[in-house]
């Protein structure tokens, strides 16, 4: 049971999840598509660059995120949309962070811990069901507009 209470309590689920939604809505996947800056990432998140760092490396070793290095690098998609579930990114943020609660004694022992493990796995399955293009398709319900890309100019 201990370790299934770590979901509920991983803020690094909830950035990874944020992350993969904010560069598929920037930049999308394609080889020699858009990429999106780690730092424009954090700012567009409110969120410390050095703090999510970890984050797009974890990303990135599921082979959920694909880097791209230079001085114009950052982050796009190394999947479709449709092919990443949720899951996948709080699988990859959680590796490493066991964990269980702190508390003791039977109401938690046979009330709270078995509550909350019921908990965790219905928010499993809810999240196994979900891909990234299900919430690039609330974005878009929310009338959040993806940006356009703009073509190079080379008028002088």
């Amino acid at each position: 049971m201990e370790q299934s209470l770590r979901l509920l309590r991983q803020d690094r689920a909830l950035t990874a999840i944020s992350v993969l939604l904010d560069v598929a809505f920037h930049a999308g996947r394609g080889a020699t598509g858009p990429v999106a800056g780690g730092a424009e990432v954090a700012d567009r998140l409110g969120a410390a660059r050095r703090g999510i760092e970890p984050v797009f490396q974890a990303l990135s070793r599921a082979g959920l995120l694909e880097g791209v290095r230079g001085p114009r690098g950052g982050y796009r998609l190394a999947r479709r949309p449709r092919d990443i579930r949720l899951s996948e990114a709080v699988a990859a943020v959680a590796e490493g962070t066991e964990g269980g609660s702190d508390l003791a004694g039977p109401l938690h022992e046979k009330v709270v811990g078995p509550l909350w493990a019921e908990l965790d796995e219905a928010l499993r399955e809810r999240l196994e069901g979900l891909t990234l293009e299900d919430l690039l398709r609330r974005a878009g319900a929310a009338g959040l507009q993806r940006p356009a890309t703009e073509p190079l100019n080379f008028t002088i």
